[in-house]
């Protein structure tokens, strides 16, 4: 019974984790995608 009581707070804290890898993992994404861009619009000028 203690072990249940022990992870309550343990899967809001790897949610969270699961939450801010997943953010950084898309801002990343974005970045490299309006580099890409900003490059193809230079390139055409």
């Amino acid at each position: 019974m203690s072990d249940k009581d022990n992870n309550k707070s343990k899967p809001q804290a790897t949610r969270e984790d699961r939450l801010k890898a997943a953010l950084k993992a898309n801002m990343a994404k974005r970045k490299a995608q309006a580099r890409r861009r900003a490059a193809d619009n230079n390139e055409k000028e």
